[in-house]
């Protein structure tokens, strides 16, 4: 249960962080008042980049029935006379910004009447212009810092956009303008006066008190948890973009949303029920999971938002309290879903109890390494948003939010989710130069099917949950693997170029410093060396090294061996001896042929014997030149080819004459050979 929950977290606040919090009383208005810690992080960016309008936070309502424009300019003024915030500034003095709270500021309520528009044309226009809005930048310096821009569409239909900083506002603030709006407008349209409780904090006195509280020994206990916690965490997740990330990370986006079904949401209580967990940590750890199978990493660390109102005189402030914690699952040892629920509810109760470090604040002690490409500590957010704003009423008004866009993604991807009445809302918001719209889709699908999967088997290891839909998982196994193509399968490969050699013996084969061979040559001397290879007991499946630089000769030996009814192992000349020799004796090979030039860069294992296909050749042309029979069928070995190695062991892959024959068809037709 709820209480239960928060019982816990009191008792682990209680468990590691012993020193109690001071009372938070009123800041002296006569000395400088400090910017809290998010404040001071959001000012320092917006000098790094002034204008940028990434930090506005837009509302919009549409208001339905009959307004009254001077109640709602007058309500408007009443809630920037109660809330401090929303007349601060902040100027700079050498470097260094200040609060600067107005006595009264006068926010202008502009209206743009679009009535004589119809259709499509008027929310076309509507669209426009709102996001205007949305994107025109604030000059913290000189403020205001809060906007409000009513739209007419009609004698009874209106649309009012509110666009505040996020240096002064949150989304649990946006919450309470609205409602103290509707209270104030309410009392104004009917002539009374508005009855609303005093407000014996305000947001500078929050930002006084946290600067005094969060030092010496309660910022190092907070440190020190956090430090902890992100030890050796990986410095970036791995998504699979559709783009290279840039040098610098950019800032535009756009959204994809989902409504998926009510028995998903259902279900995902459920699990949290049964493991003591809430909704919010259950989607964590289906997404977590969602994240560790795209990327194949399993330490997945993920940011989210929280209110961070834990002193009650903060429930009722408009300004910036909203803070970043950083969820970190790991996913090693193959657990179940239920164990992931487990892993997470464990690291969000250590969270809950350590949320006053600002985020700032903790990456100014951990200190990360600086890379502009991307956000330090974490790139993805995840939120789980409380119901939207809905049921209000302006008077005799009816209230509904529009959803706006404002084209920016803070993150490269962030899920928001919403508990609704038809279902589980889901929406992403995705940076556009890394993600294609329609990858956003796919993700969509697939993490829809991990949802349904979850629901139906909690008990199920999350690295084997089913991501794919039917459709797209039939499109990868079945249509995508329709690459049927007619190839020679019941020949070997040198009778291959046999058949070419009898169709086109003048036709030339191989091109060396200038100087062509042709089919019938190279047929001739693949003959005579195969015979003496076979003298030498090559047949079916004996493997023969090929040391030879590109040349004629190295044709010529490859072919031989295959005529022979060997196989060839490629011996690279240019890589150490140690690991030549170790090829040779893994293999088996009891030949090498090479040239003489190279005889000093290759290992001389006992019992292998060494054919210079130079030095030896006038004793290897004097066996027959005509076709040995082989002996070989499709089924047989073609050649022994060595992966790098690079995660040990260098090991050899085996390779049939008609998996030589298909890639080479392959080949041809590809590149037109």
């Amino acid at each position: 249960t709820v209480r239960k929950l928060a019982s816990l977290i009191d008792q682990r606040k209680a468990e590691q962080v012993k020193l109690p919090k001071p009372p938070l009383e009123p800041a002296p208005r006569d000395g400088e008042l400090p910017l809290s810690f998010a404040q001071q992080r959001l000012w320092f960016l917006d000098q790094l980049e002034p204008g940028n309008p990434f930090y506005n936070i837009p509302t919009a309502l549409r208001l339905r029935g009959k307004l009254d424009v001077e109640a709602l300019r007058g309500s408007i003024h009443d809630l920037v006379r109660r809330h401090e915030v929303l007349r601060t500034r902040f100027p700079d003095e050498g470097g260094k910004p200040r609060q600067e709270i107005l006595d009264d500021l006068e926010v202008e309520l502009p209206v743009v009447d679009l009535s004589g528009l119809s259709g499509e044309r008027q929310e076309e226009e509507l669209r426009r212009r709102t996001v205007e809005e949305v994107r025109r930048p604030f000059d913290l310096a000189t403020g205001p810092l809060f906007r409000a821009t009513l739209f007419r569409l009609g004698p009874e239909d209106h649309v009012a956009v509110l666009v505040m900083h996020h240096i002064i506002s949150d989304g649990w603030s946006i919450g309470i303008f609205v409602e103290e709006l509707s209270k104030l407008y309410e009392a104004r349209s009917r002539g009374l006066g508005a009855r609303l409780p005093e407000l014996r904090i305000q947001y500078a006195d929050f930002a006084k008190w946290q600067r005094d509280w969060l030092s010496g020994d309660v910022l190092e206990e907070q440190v020190r948890y956090w430090k902890e916690q992100l030890a050796g965490s990986p410095p970036v997740l791995e998504l699979p973009t559709d783009r290279p990330r840039p040098a610098v990370q950019t800032f535009e986006g756009a959204r994809k949303s989902r409504l998926y079904s009510k028995e998903i949401l259902d279900g995902m209580r459920r699990i949290g029920r049964e493991e003591g967990a809430t909704l919010f940590m259950t989607l964590l750890a289906a997404f977590q999971t969602l994240l560790a199978r795209f990327s194949s990493q399993d330490d997945i660390l993920v940011g989210t938002p929280i209110a961070n109102r834990t002193l009650s005189e903060t429930e009722r402030l408009i300004g910036f309290f909203v803070n970043t914690l950083v969820m970190r699952t790991r996913f090693d040892g193959n657990p179940s879903f239920r164990e992931v629920v487990q892993r997470v509810r464990e690291a969000a109760l250590g969270a809950y109890a350590h949320q006053d470090l600002p985020f700032e604040k903790l990456v100014e002690e951990i200190q990360p390494a600086r890379d502009l490409s991307h956000a330090p500590i974490f790139q993805v957010m995840f939120a789980l948003q409380n119901v939207p704003i809905s049921g209000l009423k302006l008077g005799d008004l009816k209230l509904e939010p529009i959803s706006l866009s404002t084209g920016t993604a803070a993150f490269d991807l962030t899920l928001e989710a919403m508990e609704t009445s038809e279902g589980l809302g889901v929406s992403f918001e995705y940076n556009t130069a890394l993600f294609d719209g329609s990858t956003i889709e796919r993700m969509l699908d697939e993490f829809q099917v991990l949802l349904e999967n979850i629901v139906r088997d909690p008990d199920e290891k999350v690295w084997r949950l089913r991501l794919l839909p039917k459709d797209e998982e039939h499109r990868i196994l079945v249509e995508w693997n329709q690459t049927e193509a007619e190839f020679p399968s019941q020949v070997c490969a040198h009778e291959w170029f046999e058949e070419l050699a009898d169709s086109q013996p003048d036709a030339e084969a191989v091109r060396y410093r200038g100087q062509p061979v042709s089919y019938a040559e190279l047929d001739r001397r693949a003959n005579q060396l195969a015979h003496y290879l076979r003298e030498k007991g090559v047949g079916p499946e004996a493997l023969v090294g090929l040391a030879v630089e590109r040349s004629p000769e190295m044709v010529v030996g490859l072919l031989a061996v295959l005529k022979a009814g060997g196989a060839f192992v490629p011996l690279d000349p240019a890589y150490p001896k140690e690991r030549l020799a170790y090829m040779i004796e893994d293999s088996g090979t009891g030949i090498v042929l090479t040239q003489e030039r190279l005889l000093g860069l290759l290992p001389t294992p006992e019992g292998v014997e060494t054919i210079c296909l130079d030095r030896d050749w006038a004793e290897i042309s004097t066996r027959s030149a005509e076709r040995p029979v082989s002996g070989a069928v499709p089924e047989n070995l073609a050649y022994v080819i060595y992966t790098s190695g690079s995660t040990g062991r260098p090991k050899g892959t085996m390779l049939q004459h008609r998996g030589l024959c298909n890639l080479a068809r392959w080949q041809q037709r590809e590149f037109g050979v």
